[in-house]
């Protein structure tokens, strides 16, 4: 048995479609706590931009601290091995990073 028609027409049918994608990105958007895109997408989103930037550099700063705790909780042998050598050199990039993006903001 056939399942009722929800919409009379096609084009109906694709407004429904397109609606729904809308309200799915907005809900997107609200869940990451950034700002809506503008409505002219010749309107550069500098709001959004800066805010989404924001985060990405507490994240990075939050990851540099903890790789620094997680450094400075290792033994002083662990500290002078190899091993560690190679996990300050990623501490000093992801430092590096931060740095840039605060030049950003």
């Amino acid at each position: 048995m056939p399942q009722p028609r929800k919409h009379a027409s096609a084009a109906q049918r694709q407004a429904a479609y397109l609606q729904r994608q809308r309200s799915a990105v907005v809900e997107q958007l609200t869940q990451k706590s950034l700002a809506p895109l503008p409505a002219l997408s010749t309107i550069p989103g500098q709001t959004r931009w800066r805010q989404a930037l924001s985060q990405a550099q507490w994240l990075i700063e939050t990851v540099s601290g903890e790789m620094q705790d997680y450094h400075d909780d290792r033994s002083e042998s662990w500290q002078e091995s190899e091993k560690a050598e190679s996990f300050l050199e990623r501490l000093d990039q992801v430092q590096s990073i931060s740095e840039q993006l605060s030049e950003l903001l």
